[in-house]
């Protein structure tokens, strides 16, 4: 058999691992975890009856949102290699993931894409934040240096405002279902002007309460604004895409708030001081206009402007006079036409009139009687058998008997 040395052994055993091993998936727990000032980070991936060295560089190490520790449970992927001057092999790391962070991945990314699809996301939808809130709603844990911070800042770099907590779980069972309810509450009762709703930093796990669609619809339902701030900078979570805005960390929430009331109370003052000058310039030209006017002769004497005015109105007085008099003759003559039609349909009148008619007529008839003729030598003969008149000689005969009416009585005698 032939011998070779260490050297030899350890690179045949290198270059027979490395190229069969070069792409593995391993899960495991961590131990014997250490960060070297490098940034590499060095452990003990193990099971229940083995375990096998490994490294995370720096590189690879950047992409993680929390540093790994003793007793996490991962799962690695990358490849085998052997480190000659000590003899061993080691799994060298080119991603981590924490174990049950895949599915988690998973399901936040087919939600993201759900949800995207309805429009939750979209930038015209977002409500603009009130310029000057007078009531903060804040939705996150009694507990921990988040409302804290909060409420440093905004005390901090505004007064006059008022702060409503409604304390709920940030994290584990029943943490979504309690958030959600506190973005009802407040929307149902017109609590407050903005919310903020958040936490601290965390796992992917400590921050799934955001990442669920109950708290993602409450959200978008909401009237009232609503700032997502939750974890760090880094941090991501469905209520940040939903949410009208995103603010970095908690504290930056309170600056957000506060910034808009800022730039609010700025555009004020600014329209003060442009309104300010505005007025006066204004005022300054018509002092000169006024001025100017006051230096024209027309102005020295009032009657220069307002002689002609009197004058006209003196005309105005003439004509008004002549006219107030026509049309008092006209009435005049109109209601002496009315009498004199009132005297015409006057019963008085009219009996009168028809009394003098009737003693004519009797007149005219008392003329005209034969009766008063008879007083005057006249008489009426009448046919003493028929009793009527006898106008004619010839309607008479010999030994005719008629009778002779005079005005004081009547004589019989016999035509001879």
């Amino acid at each position: 058999m032939q011998v070779i040395t260490v050297t030899e052994l350890t690179l045949a055993i290198k270059k027979h691992l490395e190229t069969r091993f070069t792409q593995v998936r391993v899960q495991g727990e961590i131990t014997n975890f250490k960060e070297q000032s490098s940034g590499h980070l060095y452990f003990t991936l193990k099971d229940a009856q083995s375990q096998i060295s490994a490294v995370l560089f720096r590189g690879n190490a950047q992409g993680l949102t929390r540093l790994p520790k003793n007793g996490d449970q991962i799962i690695a992927s990358g490849e085998l290699s052997v480190y000659p001057p000590r003899g061993n092999y080691q799994l060298i790391i080119r991603e981590l993931q924490y174990a049950g962070v895949g599915e988690l991945l998973l399901k936040l990314h087919a939600l993201k894409a759900k949800l995207e699809n309805l429009g939750w996301f979209d930038k015209s939808r977002k409500k603009p934040l009130p310029p000057t809130p007078k009531t903060i709603g804040i939705i996150t844990s009694p507990t921990g240096a988040v409302i804290q911070d909060i409420l440093n800042i905004l005390s901090r770099r505004h007064v006059g405002f008022h702060v409503i907590l409604n304390p709920v779980k940030v994290q584990g069972e029943g943490a979504a279902q309690e958030i959600a309810q506190a973005i009802h509450h407040f929307n149902q009762y017109k609590l407050a002007d903005v919310l903020i709703v958040g936490r601290g930093g965390g796992s992917l796990e400590d921050l799934w309460a955001f990442n669920e669609e109950i708290v993602a619809e409450a959200i978008y339902r909401s009237k009232i604004p609503i700032i997502s701030a939750v974890g760090h900078e880094t941090d991501y979570s469905i209520a940040d895409f939903v949410a009208d805005v995103r603010a970095p960390t908690p504290s930056a929430a309170a600056e957000i708030v506060m910034a808009a009331a800022e730039e609010h109370l700025k555009h004020l003052s600014h329209m003060d001081k442009r309104l300010y000058q505005t007025l006066s310039h204004l005022l300054k030209n018509h002092r000169q206009r006024l001025e100017s006017l006051r230096r024209q002769p027309i102005l020295s004497s009032p009657f220069a402007i307002l002689g002609s005015a009197s004058q006209r109105l003196d005309d105005l007085s003439e004509e008004l006079s002549a006219a107030t008099k026509r049309v008092i003759l006209t009435k005049k003559l109109e209601l002496q036409g009315a009498q004199k039609q009132l005297q015409v349909l006057d019963p008085r009148i009219r009996v009168n009139h028809l009394k003098q008619k009737l003693q004519q007529l009797t007149s005219h008839l008392k003329a005209i009687d034969p009766k008063n003729l008879l007083t005057k030598g006249y008489s009426i003969l009448f046919h003493e058998n028929s009793g009527s008149v006898i106008f004619s000689s010839k309607e008479v005969q010999t030994g005719d008997h008629i009778r002779i009416l005079q005005h004081d009585g009547e004589q019989k005698a016999e035509i001879l």
